[in-house]
């Protein structure tokens, strides 16, 4: 049944990928653990901070066969490739994804190289816990939490055990890399620029 009102949904119940995908409505919302998570409208700031650094990673994922995916994007984080199984899709702020394989017309089937989410007054608890569990749960190998608040990033990296070890957080002045893409540096102090 195609589900055109968030009000037609029970908000406790339990839901995947499949139901999902019958809701036509206009609200945003994601599934973490086959639950429903309303997602806020980001704010001018938040905005331009991932529109910053979208630019600075699609310039350095330019002519790689890494690609950079902004929100709404939906990223189903599964045990297996089924989709029928998928109880968490989430539409990060930002994903990079290289095993291109994991792409399909509908989003990105599997975990991400590197996500990048960017703290909003309310999503605190689910960026930094909730989303945290998740991402290293399903292999993200890194994940980085952007607060314009403290303008910091925090980064935390996969370790080989799947647990994620965090780093020391950039601040304004320091410039954060990746493995991942190794020509990329991201200044702090212009992430943060008004």
């Amino acid at each position: 049944m195609i589900i055109t009102s968030l009000d037609q949904l029970d908000l406790n119940g339990n839901y995947t990928y499949a139901d999902y995908l019958l809701w036509k409505f206009e609200e945003r919302v994601e599934l973490l653990r086959g639950k429903i998570r309303k997602m806020g409208a980001p704010s001018r700031k938040h905005q331009e901070i991932v529109t910053g650094l979208t630019r600075l990673f699609a310039n350095a994922l330019w002519k790689t066969p890494c690609k950079v995916y902004v929100a709404p994007f939906d990223v189903r984080l599964t045990r297996t490739r089924e989709d029928k199984d998928a109880v968490t899709v989430v539409q990060p702020d930002l994903c990079v994804i290289c095993d291109t394989a994991k792409l399909d017309a509908r989003g990105c089937n599997g975990a991400p190289d590197l996500i990048i989410e960017i703290l909003s007054p309310g999503n605190s608890r689910t960026e930094m816990k909730d989303k945290f569990e998740l991402y290293q749960e399903a292999g993200v190998l890194e994940y980085w939490v952007v607060s314009p608040i403290e303008k910091t990033i925090q980064v935390w990296k996969l370790n080989e055990q799947g647990i994620y070890i965090g780093l020391q957080p950039k601040v304004e002045g320091d410039i954060a890399t990746t493995p991942i893409i190794p020509n990329l540096e991201v200044d702090v102090t212009e992430v943060f620029m008004d």
